[in-house]
This record gives structure tokens, C-alpha cells and sequence, in this order.
């Protein structure tokens, strides 16, 4: 059996989509050991995965970016997704690399599965290390004629003058990333490596993306090591349901569950315009993540509110989902048939809203902060419109088709040595 190393940022939405694929290689009795920051120790150790902790990169917290990254929480928007590249992404290649270098020497290991974000793991394998692969835990970001550039949350254009402005368009962000693409090829020299611009990583061998085509814009020149292997779901924690819950399964009105995910969590941005909104209307609201205690009033009549319910179980009752965009809570929404109102503006959430909206899967909010009668309206209509409903049903047997953790753990040991893949 092999040595299977986990490279992941300390961020919650990239460490929860590996932990299936871990179990799964784990199963299979591959020796797996898992790379991240000290806060999701536990989640890598609970997935059989001995935890390797950052050392020479800096390790912080995901629900506190300011604290390691001063000026971080000041931007919005592009410049926030700016300033994370070059300080949170570029800015940890050098340690990660001098980590994943050290770990290759005190446990030697066969293949690297890493976050999209780990862009070490590309670097160390071209240094000579071994293969990489890397899971995608965004919408895909890999430049394309027939695309605009990521970040920007602009959909495929349908008429003949798109394919010109995307070029301007990447034209416009290169210029925008150059600080970045100084820093990297500025590092790749120190290396002794080519020097290069900025973009969105892709690794040589092999690329999983957890969705379906369905869910992406249509691409001519996608690399043909690219898989789309469908949803990777986490497992849900052993917590207690709420004792609301039997309302939940009870209900003969639709259930629209709001939340906001791990990161943006003020609920004055969309669970409070969510709770106004539905207010008067036939509908039992669940607003997930978030305590009583945070909102500034008593939640209305028709609102259940708790700091956590899980997806799993809840999602199969849920008419609409309102979500800021979390990639991993669409993508699992998604799945179980259920179509979004998403309404996001940071990381990469303006690309998951657009993307919903372009494959009919839901409402683009168009903002991260709506009022309340951009939700009511949002989510009339997905009620309303047979052909969003019909468009996520859809979509998640398409989604539910696949086994992930499977499908994830068969291409990664087509890299083993002795497969003629490595």
C-alpha cells in the first residue's frame, strides 16, 4: 500500500471536502497523513489521518484572518480576493513548500493530494517531489478563451464579441495580479525554477473537481486530466437535533433554509433581510448558524434559529436554500434537488452565484448584502418557477450518480508507482 500525503489551507471549506477522500484511501490501507493548520487537527486525526502541522508557514485561525493578516478584513469584494491571493495563497508558498520538503524527507510519501490553494504542492513536485494532485474546493478557476477570468463573477457571454472580451478582460486582471505574479516569479527564481505569471493553478497529472459539467460554464479547452467526480459531502457531526425538528419533518408549507457558511457571518448581511423578508409569507424559515442570542430581536413566528443543523438531514425537507455562496452548502444543496438564492461578494462567492444563476439552479442576488425585498422576490420566484425546481431535480441526480470519495481514491492511485501513471 502507499503513502498518501493531504496538503490543505486551515480554512473550512477546504479541509471538510478531503475528509471523505481520506476515509476512503484510508479503507483501501493506504498510510494517509494530513498537512494543515493546528485548528483542524482533530477534524485530520478523526478521519484516520495523523495530523503534520504547519511549521515554517504561518498557521491561522479561518474565523479570524485579520489576526494573522492585518488590512485583510478592511477590503471587499475583488480587492479582498486580491489580497488574499498575494498574502494568504502566494504568500504561504515558500513555507509550505519548506514544510512539504521536510516532510518528504522524514516520511517519505508517493503522491500529494492538495487543495486547489496549495500551490507548494505543484511547485514541490516540480522540484522533484512526488506527483501532485489537486482537489478543487471552488468553482473552477482555470483559464479558458471561453470564459471571463475567475473572481470576477461574470458569466459566459452568448454573443460572437465574447470571445473578445475575455481577452480584455484577462487583459484588465493580469494587470490587476501583477503584484502577485511578481511575488511568485520572483520566488520560482530563488528556486531556480522558470519564473511565472499568476493564475489559477493546474496540476500536471490529475485535477478533481467535486460537481458535475452541469454546474460549470462549457469549455473548449478543458485539460483532459481535468474529472468531474460529483459532490463531495462531509459527514455529519453526532449533534443533537433541535427540538424543533419534528416541524421540520411535519411541515406541509415549503422550508426555506438561510445561513451564511463559516466566513462571512454577520448575520445583518443576509439572515436578518432573509427573516424580514419571509415574515408574512407561508413558509418556515431555518436559519442555521447563527445563535438567538446574535440577532438583535426575537426571530419572527415562522423562524427556527440555531447555531447548527445538519445538512444531511435537513436539506431532503428544504424548498429553497439562501445561502452567501459557500461552494461546499450549494454543491450539497444542489444534491439533494434543492435550487439556491445566493447572495455573496467575498472569496470566491461571486463566482458560485453566478454560476448557479447560469445553469437555472436558482437566483443571483447580484450582492451580499440584499434587502428584504430582493429576498422575497428571489424566493417567490424559485417557488414559483417550475423550470428552476425542475433544473436543480436535475441536477441532483446527476450529482447523486456519483461516488466521490470512489471515484477520488481510483484516479489517485493511477499516480502510484508501478501504475505507468506516476
Amino acid at each position: 500500500m502507499a503513502r498518501i500525503l493531504i496538503a490543505s489551507q486551515p480554512i473550512a471549506g477546504h479541509v471538510l471536502p478531503l475528509a471523505p477522500v481520506v476515509r476512503e484511501l484510508r479503507a483501501r490501507g493506504h498510510a494517509v497523513r494530513w498537512y494543515t493548520g493546528r485548528k483542524y487537527a482533530a477534524h485530520a486525526e478523526a478521519a484516520g489521518a495523523p495530523w503534520e502541522p504547519f511549521v515554517h508557514a504561518r498557521d491561522y485561525d479561518d474565523a479570524a484572518f485579520g489576526a494573522a493578516f492585518p488590512g485583510r478584513d478592511e477590503r471587499r469584494g475583488l480587492r479582498q480576493l486580491l489580497f488574499d491571493v498575494q498574502h494568504i495563497f502566494v504568500g504561504q508558498i515558500e513555507g509550505q513548500l519548506q514544510d512539504l520538503r521536510e516532510l518528504a524527507r522524514t516520511w517519505p510519501h508517493d503522491v500529494v493530494l492538495a487543495d486547489q490553494t496549495v500551490a507548494a504542492a505543484l511547485l514541490h513536485e516540480e522540484l522533484g517531489g512526488p506527483p501532485c494532485a489537486l482537489l478543487g474546493v471552488l468553482p473552477l478557476g482555470i483559464p479558458s478563451r471561453d470564459t471571463a477570468p475567475f473572481g470576477l463573477g461574470v458569466p459566459p457571454a452568448r454573443s460572437a464579441l465574447g470571445p473578445l472580451r475575455n481577452r480584455i478582460l484577462t487583459w484588465g486582471t493580469r494587470l490587476l495580479f501583477a503584484p502577485v505574479s511578481r511575488d511568485l516569479s520572483a520566488l520560482c527564481r530563488r528556486l531556480g525554477l522558470p519564473g511565472r505569471a499568476f493564475a489559477p493553478p493546474v496540476a500536471p497529472s490529475l485535477m478533481l473537481q467535486p460537481t458535475v459539467p452541469a454546474f460549470e460554464y462549457p469549455r473548449s479547452d478543458l485539460p483532459p486530466h481535468l474529472q468531474f467526480i460529483g459532490p463531495l459531502i462531509p459527514e455529519a457531526p453526532g449533534r443533537a437535533l433541535p427540538a424543533w425538528w419534528p416541524e421540520v419533518q411535519a411541515a406541509t408549507r415549503p422550508v426555506v433554509m438561510v445561513t451564511q457558511g463559516t466566513l462571512a457571518t454577520d448575520p445583518r448581511h443576509l439572515i436578518l433581510p432573509t427573516l424580514n423578508a419571509l415574515e408574512g409569507e407561508d413558509v418556515l424559515v431555518i436559519a442555521a448558524g447563527v445563535r438567538p442570542e446574535d440577532l438583535p430581536g426575537p426571530p419572527p413566528p415562522n423562524a427556527r434559529v440555531t447555531p447548527f443543523v445538519p445538512f444531511s438531514q435537513v436539506l431532503p425537507h428544504v424548498s429553497v436554500y439562501v445561502s452567501n455562496g459557500g461552494y461546499g452548502g450549494v454543491q450539497q444543496a444542489l444534491t439533494s434537488g434543492v435550487p439556491c438564492v445566493v447572495g455573496g461578494g467575498s472569496e470566491d462567492k461571486v463566482e458560485v452565484a453566478a454560476r448557479v444563476a447560469h445553469a437555472g439552479v436558482g437566483v443571483n442576488l447580484k450582492t451580499a448584502r440584499p434587502t428584504p425585498e430582493q429576498v422575497r422576490r428571489a424566493v417567490r420566484r424559485v417557488l414559483q418557477d417550475d423550470r428552476v425546481r425542475n433544473r436543480a431535480a436535475a441536477m441532483g441526480a446527476e450529482l447523486r450518480a456519483h461516488d466521490a470519495p470512489r471515484e477520488a481514491a481510483d484516479l489517485i492511485e493511477r499516480l502510484l508507482p508501478g501504475t505507468g501513471r506516476a
